[in-house]
Protein backbone atom coordinates (compact mmCIF):
# COMPACT_ATOMS: atom_id res chain seq x y z
CA UNK A 1 0.00 0.00 0.00
CA UNK A 2 1.50 3.41 -0.84
CA UNK A 3 1.97 6.34 1.87
CA UNK A 4 -0.41 8.28 -0.23
CA UNK A 5 -3.12 6.05 0.10
CA UNK A 6 -2.90 6.24 3.55
CA UNK A 7 -3.81 10.29 3.94
CA UNK A 8 -6.87 11.53 4.76
CA UNK A 9 -9.12 11.83 1.69
CA UNK A 10 -11.48 15.34 0.99
CA UNK A 11 -14.90 14.61 1.99
CA UNK A 12 -16.10 16.22 -0.97
CA UNK A 13 -15.43 17.59 -4.58
CA UNK A 14 -15.92 21.12 -3.46
CA UNK A 15 -12.89 20.80 -1.12
CA UNK A 16 -10.84 18.49 -3.09
CA UNK A 17 -8.01 20.24 -2.87
CA UNK A 18 -8.01 20.12 1.42
CA UNK A 19 -6.91 17.50 3.77
CA UNK A 20 -7.82 16.92 7.36
CA UNK A 21 -4.74 16.72 9.60
CA UNK A 22 -4.04 16.82 13.60
CA UNK A 23 -1.33 19.71 14.22
CA UNK A 24 1.85 17.90 15.67
CA UNK A 25 2.24 21.07 18.36
CA UNK A 26 -1.31 22.13 19.80
CA UNK A 27 -2.84 19.02 18.22
CA UNK A 28 -5.97 20.00 17.31
CA UNK A 29 -8.15 19.49 13.96
CA UNK A 30 -7.67 21.43 11.08
CA UNK A 31 -7.21 20.87 7.03
CA UNK A 32 -4.09 21.70 4.78
CA UNK A 33 -4.25 22.48 0.82
CA UNK A 34 -1.71 19.56 0.14
CA UNK A 35 -1.47 16.09 0.25
CA UNK A 36 0.38 15.51 3.67
CA UNK A 37 3.46 12.98 3.91
CA UNK A 38 2.98 10.37 7.09
CA UNK A 39 6.64 10.92 7.55
CA UNK A 40 6.57 14.63 7.99
CA UNK A 41 4.88 16.45 10.86
CA UNK A 42 2.36 19.19 9.45
CA UNK A 43 1.36 22.01 11.88
CA UNK A 44 -2.06 24.85 11.50
CA UNK A 45 -0.99 28.11 10.58
CA UNK A 46 -1.52 29.78 13.84
CA UNK A 47 1.66 26.97 15.59
CA UNK A 48 3.99 27.37 11.75
CA UNK A 49 4.08 31.27 12.36
CA UNK A 50 4.82 30.28 15.84
CA UNK A 51 7.45 28.35 15.44
CA UNK A 52 9.16 30.54 12.41
CA UNK A 53 8.73 33.76 15.18
CA UNK A 54 10.37 31.62 17.75
CA UNK A 55 7.13 32.19 19.47
CA UNK A 56 4.66 29.77 21.34
CA UNK A 57 2.09 27.97 19.47
CA UNK A 58 -1.83 29.69 19.20
CA UNK A 59 -4.93 28.73 18.37
CA UNK A 60 -4.72 27.26 14.83
CA UNK A 61 -6.01 28.00 11.49
CA UNK A 62 -5.14 26.67 8.00
CA UNK A 63 -1.75 26.00 7.72
CA UNK A 64 -0.10 27.07 3.91
CA UNK A 65 2.96 24.68 3.76
CA UNK A 66 4.17 21.13 5.79
CA UNK A 67 7.14 21.55 7.83
CA UNK A 68 9.23 18.51 7.97
CA UNK A 69 11.69 17.08 10.73
CA UNK A 70 14.74 19.01 9.59
CA UNK A 71 12.78 22.58 10.17
CA UNK A 72 12.12 21.67 14.16
CA UNK A 73 13.16 23.74 16.63
CA UNK A 74 15.05 22.23 20.12
CA UNK A 75 12.62 23.44 22.40
CA UNK A 76 13.53 23.04 26.09
CA UNK A 77 10.69 21.86 28.39
CA UNK A 78 8.33 24.01 30.08
CA UNK A 79 10.24 24.13 33.49
CA UNK A 80 13.27 25.77 31.57
CA UNK A 81 15.34 22.38 32.00
CA UNK A 82 16.80 21.07 28.27
CA UNK A 83 15.35 18.04 27.44
CA UNK A 84 17.53 15.88 24.90
CA UNK A 85 19.23 18.66 23.83
CA UNK A 86 20.39 18.71 20.23
CA UNK A 87 18.00 16.35 19.08
CA UNK A 88 15.76 17.61 16.78
CA UNK A 89 12.03 16.51 18.54
CA UNK A 90 8.21 17.65 18.96
CA UNK A 91 7.60 19.55 21.75
CA UNK A 92 4.53 17.06 23.14
CA UNK A 93 7.76 14.59 22.99
CA UNK A 94 10.09 16.45 25.31
CA UNK A 95 7.19 17.70 27.59
CA UNK A 96 6.81 13.80 27.70
CA UNK A 97 10.14 13.12 28.76
CA UNK A 98 10.30 15.39 31.10
CA UNK A 99 7.10 14.63 32.84
CA UNK A 100 9.53 10.80 33.40
CA UNK A 101 11.65 12.88 35.15
CA UNK A 102 14.15 12.36 31.78
CA UNK A 103 16.37 14.93 30.17
CA UNK A 104 19.68 13.28 29.54
CA UNK A 105 19.88 10.64 26.85
CA UNK A 106 21.64 7.46 27.80
CA UNK A 107 24.61 6.45 25.33
CA UNK A 108 22.50 3.97 23.51
CA UNK A 109 19.92 6.73 23.20
CA UNK A 110 22.01 9.51 21.82
CA UNK A 111 23.94 7.44 19.33
CA UNK A 112 20.65 5.35 18.28
CA UNK A 113 17.83 8.25 17.95
CA UNK A 114 19.18 10.36 15.49
CA UNK A 115 20.13 7.26 12.87
CA UNK A 116 16.55 6.13 13.66
CA UNK A 117 15.05 9.82 13.02
CA UNK A 118 17.02 9.91 9.55
CA UNK A 119 15.06 6.65 8.41
CA UNK A 120 17.96 4.25 8.98
CA UNK A 121 17.84 0.72 10.02
CA UNK A 122 19.62 0.23 12.84
CA UNK A 123 20.94 -2.82 15.05
CA UNK A 124 21.43 -1.50 18.54
CA UNK A 125 23.73 -3.23 20.97
CA UNK A 126 23.86 -2.30 24.69
CA UNK A 127 24.33 -4.30 27.93
CA UNK A 128 20.33 -4.50 29.61
CA UNK A 129 19.54 -1.28 32.00
CA UNK A 130 21.07 1.28 29.34
CA UNK A 131 17.89 2.79 28.14
CA UNK A 132 17.36 0.21 25.01
CA UNK A 133 13.38 1.14 25.11
CA UNK A 134 13.42 4.90 24.93
CA UNK A 135 15.78 4.53 22.16
CA UNK A 136 13.40 2.87 19.95
CA UNK A 137 10.21 4.53 21.39
CA UNK A 138 11.55 8.24 21.08
CA UNK A 139 12.00 7.78 17.11
CA UNK A 140 8.92 5.73 17.17
CA UNK A 141 6.42 8.03 18.32
CA UNK A 142 7.89 10.89 16.84
CA UNK A 143 7.22 9.08 13.12
CA UNK A 144 3.77 8.43 13.61
CA UNK A 145 1.10 10.44 12.48
CA UNK A 146 -2.06 10.60 14.55
CA UNK A 147 -4.10 11.97 11.75
CA UNK A 148 -3.53 8.64 9.85
CA UNK A 149 -6.08 5.65 12.01
CA UNK A 150 -3.53 2.52 10.32
CA UNK A 151 -1.55 0.58 11.82
CA UNK A 152 2.31 2.51 11.45
CA UNK A 153 4.48 0.80 13.99
CA UNK A 154 4.69 -2.51 15.47
CA UNK A 155 7.24 -4.07 18.19
CA UNK A 156 7.88 -7.06 18.58
CA UNK A 157 8.89 -8.83 22.21
CA UNK A 158 9.47 -12.42 23.54
CA UNK A 159 7.93 -12.00 26.99
CA UNK A 160 4.29 -10.72 27.90
CA UNK A 161 6.00 -8.92 31.02
CA UNK A 162 8.18 -7.18 28.49
CA UNK A 163 5.54 -6.24 25.95
CA UNK A 164 3.57 -4.34 29.48
CA UNK A 165 6.84 -2.89 30.18
CA UNK A 166 7.74 -1.08 26.76
CA UNK A 167 3.78 -0.47 25.99
CA UNK A 168 4.04 1.79 29.29
CA UNK A 169 7.07 3.25 28.20
CA UNK A 170 5.43 4.09 24.77
CA UNK A 171 2.51 5.22 26.26
CA UNK A 172 3.41 7.88 28.58
CA UNK A 173 5.68 9.14 25.72
CA UNK A 174 2.95 9.85 22.96
CA UNK A 175 -0.07 10.02 25.45
CA UNK A 176 -0.18 13.72 24.68
CA UNK A 177 -0.20 13.15 21.07
CA UNK A 178 -3.41 11.50 20.32
CA UNK A 179 -1.82 8.40 18.74
CA UNK A 180 -3.16 4.98 20.19
CA UNK A 181 -1.09 2.03 21.64
CA UNK A 182 -2.41 -1.44 21.52
CA UNK A 183 -0.68 -4.32 23.25
CA UNK A 184 -1.04 -7.58 22.26
CA UNK A 185 0.22 -10.87 24.12
CA UNK A 186 -1.42 -14.09 25.48
CA UNK A 187 -2.82 -15.69 28.61
CA UNK A 188 -5.87 -13.09 28.68
CA UNK A 189 -8.86 -12.51 26.51
CA UNK A 190 -8.45 -11.16 22.95
CA UNK A 191 -11.89 -9.43 23.20
CA UNK A 192 -9.97 -5.92 24.52
CA UNK A 193 -7.48 -6.30 21.63
CA UNK A 194 -10.09 -6.69 19.27
CA UNK A 195 -11.54 -3.34 20.02
CA UNK A 196 -8.32 -1.25 20.34
CA UNK A 197 -7.73 -2.59 17.01
CA UNK A 198 -11.16 -1.79 15.37
CA UNK A 199 -10.56 1.96 16.57
CA UNK A 200 -7.38 2.70 15.07
CA UNK A 201 -4.44 1.83 16.73
CA UNK A 202 -1.51 3.23 15.33
CA UNK A 203 1.13 1.47 17.47
CA UNK A 204 1.48 -2.24 17.96
CA UNK A 205 3.34 -3.80 20.98
CA UNK A 206 3.09 -7.65 21.19
CA UNK A 207 4.23 -11.12 21.76
CA UNK A 208 4.60 -12.73 18.10
CA UNK A 209 1.99 -15.50 19.33
CA UNK A 210 -0.81 -13.09 19.36
CA UNK A 211 -0.09 -10.99 17.17
CA UNK A 212 0.48 -13.93 14.17
CA UNK A 213 -2.92 -14.49 15.73
CA UNK A 214 -4.67 -11.57 14.94
CA UNK A 215 -2.61 -11.21 11.22
CA UNK A 216 -4.14 -14.53 10.57
CA UNK A 217 -7.76 -13.41 11.63
CA UNK A 218 -7.88 -10.67 9.46
CA UNK A 219 -8.43 -8.35 12.72
CA UNK A 220 -4.71 -7.10 12.56
CA UNK A 221 -3.53 -5.48 9.09
CA UNK A 222 0.73 -4.68 9.21
CA UNK A 223 0.52 -3.07 5.47
CA UNK A 224 0.93 0.01 6.40
CA UNK A 225 3.59 -0.18 9.10
CA UNK A 226 6.34 1.67 8.53
CA UNK A 227 8.26 1.55 11.70
CA UNK A 228 9.32 -2.34 12.99
CA UNK A 229 11.42 -3.03 16.17
CA UNK A 230 12.45 -6.29 17.38
CA UNK A 231 13.42 -6.21 20.91
CA UNK A 232 15.51 -8.46 22.30
CA UNK A 233 16.44 -9.79 18.95
CA UNK A 234 18.32 -12.70 20.03
CA UNK A 235 15.41 -14.39 21.33
CA UNK A 236 13.13 -13.20 18.22
CA UNK A 237 15.43 -14.65 16.01
CA UNK A 238 16.03 -17.34 17.64
CA UNK A 239 14.60 -21.21 16.83
CA UNK A 240 12.04 -20.52 19.33
CA UNK A 241 10.26 -17.33 17.80
CA UNK A 242 11.55 -17.34 14.51
CA UNK A 243 9.19 -19.00 12.57
CA UNK A 244 6.56 -16.46 13.97
CA UNK A 245 8.58 -13.50 13.48
CA UNK A 246 9.55 -14.56 9.86
CA UNK A 247 5.09 -15.21 9.48
CA UNK A 248 4.68 -11.54 11.23
CA UNK A 249 7.50 -9.90 9.09
CA UNK A 250 5.86 -11.18 5.57
CA UNK A 251 2.63 -9.37 6.50
CA UNK A 252 4.58 -5.85 6.29
CA UNK A 253 6.36 -3.37 3.56
CA UNK A 254 9.20 -4.37 2.63
CA UNK A 255 10.13 -0.77 2.41
CA UNK A 256 9.39 -0.54 6.44
CA UNK A 257 12.04 0.61 8.58
CA UNK A 258 13.63 -1.66 10.77
CA UNK A 259 15.36 -1.67 14.11
CA UNK A 260 16.91 -4.64 16.33
CA UNK A 261 17.87 -4.03 19.78
CA UNK A 262 19.28 -6.58 22.13
CA UNK A 263 21.98 -7.05 25.17
CA UNK A 264 23.69 -9.56 22.63
CA UNK A 265 24.24 -10.03 19.17
CA UNK A 266 25.66 -13.65 18.14
CA UNK A 267 27.14 -13.63 14.52
CA UNK A 268 23.91 -16.08 13.97
CA UNK A 269 21.49 -13.05 14.87
CA UNK A 270 23.68 -10.61 12.47
CA UNK A 271 23.26 -12.96 9.64
CA UNK A 272 19.71 -13.32 10.15
CA UNK A 273 19.26 -9.73 10.23
CA UNK A 274 20.98 -9.18 7.14
CA UNK A 275 17.96 -10.52 5.33
CA UNK A 276 15.42 -8.28 6.87
CA UNK A 277 17.51 -4.97 6.76
CA UNK A 278 18.87 -2.66 4.79
CA UNK A 279 22.04 -1.00 4.96
CA UNK A 280 22.03 -1.03 8.61
CA UNK A 281 23.84 0.85 10.79
CA UNK A 282 25.32 -0.95 13.68
CA UNK A 283 25.65 0.65 17.49
CA UNK A 284 26.89 -0.52 20.12
CA UNK A 285 27.81 0.80 23.35
CA UNK A 286 29.70 -0.97 26.23
CA UNK A 287 29.34 -4.56 24.55
CA UNK A 288 32.68 -5.99 26.03
CA UNK A 289 30.46 -8.39 27.73
CA UNK A 290 33.72 -9.90 29.88
CA UNK A 291 33.68 -7.09 31.84
CA UNK A 292 30.61 -5.95 34.33
CA UNK A 293 32.04 -3.21 36.26
CA UNK A 294 29.12 -2.94 38.31
CA UNK A 295 28.68 -6.21 39.19
CA UNK A 296 30.30 -8.16 41.91
CA UNK A 297 30.79 -11.67 41.24
CA UNK A 298 30.63 -14.35 43.50
CA UNK A 299 31.10 -18.18 41.91
CA UNK A 300 30.93 -21.45 44.30
CA UNK A 301 30.97 -25.06 44.54
CA UNK A 302 28.03 -26.61 45.97
CA UNK A 303 26.94 -30.03 46.75
CA UNK A 304 23.11 -30.59 45.63
CA UNK A 305 21.79 -30.85 49.21
CA UNK A 306 23.22 -27.92 50.47
CA UNK A 307 21.82 -25.38 48.07
CA UNK A 308 18.63 -24.60 49.95
CA UNK A 309 20.63 -24.02 53.38
CA UNK A 310 22.75 -21.76 51.29
CA UNK A 311 20.35 -19.60 49.72
CA UNK A 312 18.39 -19.10 53.20
CA UNK A 313 22.41 -17.67 54.10
CA UNK A 314 22.37 -15.29 51.38
CA UNK A 315 18.57 -14.20 51.51
CA UNK A 316 19.27 -12.81 55.31
CA UNK A 317 21.91 -11.22 54.28
CA UNK A 318 20.16 -8.98 51.89
CA UNK A 319 17.91 -8.08 55.28
CA UNK A 320 14.67 -6.93 52.82
CA UNK A 321 16.65 -5.93 49.58
CA UNK A 322 14.91 -7.16 46.04
CA UNK A 323 16.63 -10.17 45.06
CA UNK A 324 15.70 -12.58 41.87
CA UNK A 325 16.61 -16.62 42.15
CA UNK A 326 16.75 -17.87 39.14
CA UNK A 327 16.25 -21.77 38.67
CA UNK A 328 15.68 -23.88 35.46
CA UNK A 329 12.81 -25.61 35.07
CA UNK A 330 9.00 -24.14 35.80
CA UNK A 331 8.30 -27.03 38.66
CA UNK A 332 11.66 -26.59 40.03
CA UNK A 333 11.23 -22.70 41.09
CA UNK A 334 7.43 -23.82 41.71
CA UNK A 335 8.81 -26.54 44.54
CA UNK A 336 11.64 -23.85 45.34
CA UNK A 337 8.94 -21.09 45.68
CA UNK A 338 6.62 -23.34 48.14
CA UNK A 339 10.26 -24.27 50.10
CA UNK A 340 11.14 -20.77 50.86
CA UNK A 341 7.37 -20.02 52.01
CA UNK A 342 7.22 -22.42 54.05
CA UNK A 343 10.21 -20.91 55.84
CA UNK A 344 8.53 -17.96 56.09
CA UNK A 345 10.37 -15.71 53.12
CA UNK A 346 8.68 -13.39 51.75
CA UNK A 347 8.51 -14.59 47.83
CA UNK A 348 6.79 -15.28 44.59
CA UNK A 349 6.61 -17.52 41.91
CA UNK A 350 7.29 -16.52 37.74
CA UNK A 351 6.87 -18.64 35.51
CA UNK A 352 5.21 -19.74 32.16
CA UNK A 353 2.38 -21.80 33.35
CA UNK A 354 1.14 -18.79 35.32
CA UNK A 355 -2.16 -16.93 34.06
CA UNK A 356 -1.36 -13.41 32.96
CA UNK A 357 -3.43 -12.19 35.63
CA UNK A 358 -1.29 -14.01 38.42
CA UNK A 359 1.87 -13.37 36.62
CA UNK A 360 1.07 -9.55 36.62
CA UNK A 361 0.19 -10.25 40.44
CA UNK A 362 3.64 -11.79 40.83
CA UNK A 363 4.95 -8.76 39.46
CA UNK A 364 3.53 -5.87 41.00
CA UNK A 365 4.52 -7.48 44.11
CA UNK A 366 7.67 -7.85 43.46
CA UNK A 367 8.30 -4.05 42.16
CA UNK A 368 6.60 -2.79 45.34
CA UNK A 369 8.44 -4.55 47.49
CA UNK A 370 5.61 -6.79 49.16
CA UNK A 371 7.23 -9.62 47.98
CA UNK A 372 11.00 -9.02 47.95
CA UNK A 373 12.22 -12.09 46.87
CA UNK A 374 11.00 -13.62 43.01
CA UNK A 375 12.09 -17.10 41.95
CA UNK A 376 11.77 -17.11 38.42
CA UNK A 377 12.78 -19.12 35.31
CA UNK A 378 14.44 -17.67 32.50
CA UNK A 379 11.28 -15.46 31.93
CA UNK A 380 12.24 -12.57 34.23
CA UNK A 381 15.75 -12.90 32.23
CA UNK A 382 14.87 -10.66 29.29
CA UNK A 383 14.65 -6.95 29.28
CA UNK A 384 12.49 -6.41 32.76
CA UNK A 385 13.33 -3.14 33.91
CA UNK A 386 12.94 -3.40 37.92
CA UNK A 387 14.55 -0.76 39.96
CA UNK A 388 17.15 -1.98 42.76
CA UNK A 389 17.34 -5.61 42.48
CA UNK A 390 20.18 -5.92 44.70
CA UNK A 391 21.15 -9.56 43.97
CA UNK A 392 20.77 -12.10 40.98
CA UNK A 393 21.26 -15.69 42.66
CA UNK A 394 21.94 -18.25 39.80
CA UNK A 395 20.37 -21.35 42.03
CA UNK A 396 20.11 -23.57 38.82
CA UNK A 397 22.83 -22.86 36.44
CA UNK A 398 21.26 -21.36 32.89
CA UNK A 399 22.03 -23.37 29.93
CA UNK A 400 24.07 -20.66 28.22
CA UNK A 401 26.46 -17.53 28.25
CA UNK A 402 23.92 -15.60 27.22
CA UNK A 403 21.42 -17.02 29.36
CA UNK A 404 23.68 -15.93 31.85
CA UNK A 405 24.48 -12.13 30.54
CA UNK A 406 20.47 -12.23 30.49
CA UNK A 407 20.19 -12.97 33.96
CA UNK A 408 22.88 -11.25 35.82
CA UNK A 409 21.80 -7.59 33.71
CA UNK A 410 18.71 -8.13 36.00
CA UNK A 411 21.14 -6.30 38.52
CA UNK A 412 23.74 -3.91 38.09
CA UNK A 413 21.26 -1.78 35.80
CA UNK A 414 22.43 1.95 35.02
CA UNK A 415 25.54 2.46 36.86
CA UNK A 416 24.17 0.95 39.87
CA UNK A 417 26.34 -1.64 41.98
CA UNK A 418 25.10 -5.17 41.99
CA UNK A 419 25.55 -8.75 42.90
CA UNK A 420 25.21 -12.15 41.11
CA UNK A 421 25.70 -15.37 42.85
CA UNK A 422 26.07 -18.73 41.08
CA UNK A 423 25.90 -22.12 42.19
CA UNK A 424 27.87 -25.26 40.41
CA UNK A 425 27.45 -28.78 41.56
CA UNK A 426 29.87 -31.13 40.27
CA UNK A 427 28.12 -32.11 37.53
CA UNK A 428 27.61 -29.07 36.51
CA UNK A 429 31.47 -28.31 36.06
CA UNK A 430 31.79 -28.42 32.51
CA UNK A 431 28.80 -26.60 31.74
CA UNK A 432 30.44 -23.63 33.70
CA UNK A 433 33.41 -24.61 31.59
CA UNK A 434 31.51 -24.07 28.66
CA UNK A 435 29.87 -20.26 29.65
CA UNK A 436 33.08 -19.33 30.55
CA UNK A 437 34.23 -19.85 27.69
CA UNK A 438 31.22 -18.20 25.97
CA UNK A 439 32.09 -14.90 27.76
CA UNK A 440 35.84 -15.08 26.99
CA UNK A 441 36.03 -14.97 31.16
CA UNK A 442 37.31 -16.52 33.73
CA UNK A 443 35.50 -16.11 37.19
CA UNK A 444 37.34 -17.37 40.41
CA UNK A 445 35.30 -20.11 41.63
CA UNK A 446 35.53 -20.90 45.29
CA UNK A 447 33.70 -23.71 47.25
CA UNK A 448 30.72 -22.76 50.05
CA UNK A 449 31.56 -23.38 53.36
CA UNK A 450 29.02 -25.47 54.58
CA UNK A 451 30.20 -25.53 57.91
CA UNK A 452 30.37 -21.89 58.46
CA UNK A 453 26.66 -21.61 56.87
CA UNK A 454 28.58 -18.53 55.42
CA UNK A 455 29.21 -17.61 51.75
CA UNK A 456 32.60 -17.48 52.61
CA UNK A 457 35.21 -18.92 50.57
CA UNK A 458 37.86 -22.03 52.36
Amino acid sequence: MSLQSLTARPRSSSRSQHHAVICADCNESTTVPFRPSPSRPVYCRSCFNARRNGQSAKPNTLVSEPIGADDRFDEPAPDGVEVFSGMALRAATRQALSLMNISQPTPIQTKAIPHLMEGRDLIGQARTGSGKTLAFAVPLTEQCDPSIRQVQALVLVPTRELAIQVAEVTKALCSSQRLRVSLLYGGRSAKPEYAELRNGAQIIIGTPGRTLDHLRQGTLDLRSVRFLVLDEADEMLDRGFARDVEAILSGTPSERQTALFSATVPEWVATTARKHLRNPVRVEIDTDLRTLPTVEHMVYTIQQNEKVKALQTLLDEQDGDPVIVFGRTKHGVKKLARQLDSLGYPVGALQGNLSQNARERVMTDFRSGATPILVATNVAARGLDIDGVAQVINFDLPDTDLLFTHRVGRTGRMGRSGEAVTFITPDEVRKWNEIERGLGRRFTVRRWNSSSGRALAD
